[in-house]
């Protein structure tokens, strides 16, 4: 199996998308993600990897931050246990030969071609659904001779994967909104009102059911439950409710009396086009 990211997203803005097509049948599945850390690729590559149906003995891949060390040909050692989690072995494509992945390449073109320039998407949540539609209704229905890709892919023996994913940590670094929110996953959270305008970070295990956020300081802040990705949810804990409308409410005040309305005739300009037909 080889892994390779996405470009670009049809909105425009850079994307944070994983790519995993197998070598001999190509059937190919692409995650989003929100950042390129070693966390962020264990999700990716462990949706990759369930949208499949299983692993195989060796990943390809080229040396992507995360995965590898810079400057080196050796994995990170976050990497090192992920792959050994899944019971696979990596394959860094050699400096100038990124033809050695040529099968996710050629699947990036085709969906680049198919999918992402007419996809009718404004959100990375919809995108991944209409992905996920894309690859099992057209993709995988690809003629390969007197089969398709679907039917190639069922001939391949692929390894089991693990009940749970591996344990990894993602964290994402958010500034505090005027409304005392952090955004992560496509839904907000809250924070104390002081924070406002600070830069927080939010820490999580993959497909942990709470999210920690901590303070530029390192402090940890609150904890609150995780939503599911992309509800576009605002989760706001109660202390923090009271207390955002108690700034809001000192900043108004009743000691100032209210302006009256004062006269205002109109004016030659206004009488004049007031009495010109034409306007």
């Amino acid at each position: 199996m080889q892994f390779d990211w996405l470009p670009d997203t049809p909105w425009g803005d850079p994307a944070c998308v994983l790519v995993g097509a197998l070598s001999h049948s190509s059937k190919c599945r692409g995650v989003f993600s929100d950042g390129h850390t070693t966390g962020h690729i264990t999700e990716c590559l462990d949706g990759v990897l369930r949208r499949i149906g299983g692993t195989t003995r060796r990943w390809r891949t080229d040396r992507m931050a995360g995965v590898v060390i810079p400057g080196t040909k050796d994995l990170t050692p976050a990497f090192a246990d992920v792959a050994k989690f899944y019971g696979a072995a990596v394959d860094i494509c050699p400096r100038g030969r990124a033809k050695r992945k040529g099968v996710v390449e050629a699947a990036n073109k085709y969906l680049t071609q198919g999918w992402w320039r007419s996809a009718e998407v404004g959100t990375p949540e919809r995108a991944q659904e209409s992905l996920d539609s894309f690859c099992r209704s057209v993709a995988d229905q690809r003629q390969r001779g007197d089969t398709t890709v679907a039917g190639l892919a069922d001939k391949e023996r692929l390894g089991p994967l693990p009940a749970t994913p591996y344990p990894a940590i993602i964290e994402v670094t958010s500034k505090v909104t005027p409304s005392a929110l952090v955004c992560f996953d496509g839904n907000f959270y809250s924070v104390p009102p002081g924070l406002i305008g600070s830069e927080t970070t939010l820490r999580t295990g993959l497909r942990a059911g709470k999210i920690d956020i901590y303070s530029a300081s390192g402090a940890l802040v609150t904890t609150h439950v995780r939503t599911p990705k992309g509800r576009r949810a605002i989760v706001r804990a109660p202390e923090h409710r009271a207390a955002l409308e108690a700034l809001v409410l000192d900043g108004f005040s009743t000691d100032v009396p209210c302006r009256r309305k004062t006269n205002r005739p109109p004016g030659d300009g206004a009488k004049g086009r007031r009495g010109d037909p034409a306007r």
